[in-house]
């Protein structure tokens, strides 16, 4: 697994802006793959600033290592809204599904001119953001996934980990390794990144030309669709089984927006599809692939989770249609 390179390193420095400051991409990189939303990450790393800046000049001369203070604050932040998450998630309407992100060279060209960047040109993209993932972190426990995330993504050693999370070092490598196993057992040789997107490019054309032959040929017999929506717009609320069942499905929303346009799109670093309608994305879909045939589908359609695909993103995208 690739990483990101761990703020703890062995360089020092004061407490200067620059310093605290130049720590935020790495903030939002860890809260962003322990919540799985880049809003929710925002808000943790604004907090995490906001308890720094409350504190005395003094007490923060007195902290020998900024960037592991900063960490350890966010990650316990984010331990503590995981364990509310799930209580949140169980009033939720269908199915939750982590926030996609798009690739950072599309959202940049998405932007106008003199913008800011957004948060989203923070988080590095690679397998430890996968849809597929971020899933999987998602079936974890709170205390499994920091411990796991910290350790194993970051490369905090398990000393580091059991500071930040207030238990011991052995309790953590547990931890870690219980969701590694995890992992494991949910994990299949992904194909090349060529082949990924030669076989998501072929379900495109498939889904436009309503071929649903075609469609069941490019999905596992066994694959699974599942759509958040959130309860603000129109979705199916529980997973979808089978191949075939998913291929009448989606060629039954095009009956119902005939005015869709599907578009080739990195999501969470892999290769994905954006759909949008009157030039507004309603939807992004993430993939699993397996040897030739898609295992999995994630739909979001939730615009509260759409945010970095919408503003400003939509102008570029509608020129790229292949349609």
């Amino acid at each position: 697994m690739s990483t990101i390179a761990s703020g703890s390193g062995d360089g020092r420095f004061g407490p200067s802006l620059s310093a605290i400051m130049g720590e935020r991409r790495q903030l939002t990189n860890l809260a962003y793959r322990l919540l799985g939303s880049l809003a929710d990450a925002e808000d943790v790393v604004q907090e995490t600033y906001a308890r720094w800046y409350a504190m005395s000049p003094q007490r923060q001369e007195a902290i020998e290592s900024p960037g592991g203070w900063l960490t350890t604050v966010a990650s316990r932040i984010c331990l503590d809204l995981l364990g509310s998450a799930r209580a949140r998630r169980e009033s939720y309407v269908g199915a939750w599904i982590p926030e996609p992100l798009p690739d950072r060279m599309e959202w940049v060209a998405g932007m106008s001119d003199g913008a800011t960047a957004d948060p989203v040109d923070r988080v590095t993209l690679d397998e430890s953001v996968s849809m597929a993932f971020l899933v999987v972190l998602e079936a974890m426990t709170p205390a499994e996934r920091v411990a796991f995330v910290l350790h194993d993504v970051f490369r905090y050693s398990f000393a580091e980990v059991a500071e930040m999370v207030g238990r011991s070092p052995e309790a953590c490598r547990q931890l870690a390794s219980s969701a590694r196993r995890r992992i494991r057992a949910s994990q299949t040789p992904a194909p090349p990144a060529g082949r990924q997107a030669g076989v998501v490019r072929d379900f495109k054309q498939a889904w436009e030309a309503k071929d649903i032959d075609a469609l069941v040929g490019l999905l596992d017999p066994g694959a699974t669709m599942i759509a958040d929506g959130g309860g603000l717009v129109r979705t199916v609320l529980r997973p979808i089984q089978g191949g075939d069942r998913i291929a009448r499905y989606l060629v039954e929303i095009a009956g119902w927006a005939p005015g869709l346009t599907i578009l080739e799109r990195t999501v969470n670093g892999q290769p994905g599809l954006v759909a949008q309608h009157d030039g507004v994305t309603v939807t992004v879909a993430a993939f699993d692939v397996a040897g030739d045939r898609i295992t999995n589908i994630w739909a979001v359609r939730n615009p509260e989770k759409l945010r970095p695909w919408t503003a400003g993103h939509s102008a570029s995208a509608g020129e790229r249609s292949t349609t």
